[in-house]
């Protein structure tokens, strides 16, 4: 993410007219990356496309008036967070419409990560125990925010947490650990 971008989400904090239209052409691509990651993990009938999700995630990160913007991993971390909310919004609509059947599945495995061979799993379970995660210990829910919904690096993720490299891969051991027990349970 270039300095141009940084100076444009600290002119968006600060509303400014005319940055969000300066800054999506700077942006596109870093969150057309973070939406296919996240729906190489759906089913291949989705009806969201990801250009429809990173459209929806761009409004709902533009109206982030709050945010002080710290840089890229900060901004993607963020975006992932919007585009996850999206997809489980997405995914509890599409279940409440057919009373519980039908729920939408994820690959994840052991890893948690999108390149080894997976098992389906609830999205909305997912979100559920990683909220459930949230509550126990909230830095272990953040780092499988950042790292498998982000798809951060473990170096990119102890920046953005202001953590050790080592913390990190430390938390996200146990994280995935206690989070693919919850999963077995559901």
């Amino acid at each position: 993410m270039s300095d141009d971008t940084i100076l444009l989400l600290a002119a968006l904090s600060r509303g400014e007219t005319g940055a969000a239209e300066k800054l999506l052409p700077l942006v596109y691509s870093e969150l057309k990356g973070i939406a296919g990651r996240q729906m190489q993990r759906e089913r291949a009938d989705h009806t969201l496309q990801p250009t429809a999700l990173v459209h929806e995630a761009y409004l709902k990160l533009i109206d982030q008036s709050r945010v002080q913007w710290q840089g890229r991993t900060h901004f993607c971390a963020i975006a992932a967070n919007i585009m996850r909310r999206i997809l489980v919004d997405h995914a509890r609509g599409r279940n409440a419409a057919k009373r519980g059947a039908g729920a939408q599945k994820i690959a994840i495995d052991e890893n948690l990560t999108p390149d080894e061979p997976s098992r389906e799993v609830d999205l909305v379970a997912l979100d559920d125990a990683l909220e459930r995660l949230a509550q126990l210990n909230p830095r272990h829910a953040r780092i499988v925010e950042l790292r498998y919904f982000g798809g951060l690096t473990v170096e990119e993720t102890a920046a953005t947490l202001d953590i050790s490299a080592s913390t990190v891969k430390n938390d996200w051991r146990a994280a995935k650990a206690w989070l693919l027990t919850q999963l077995e349970e559901h």
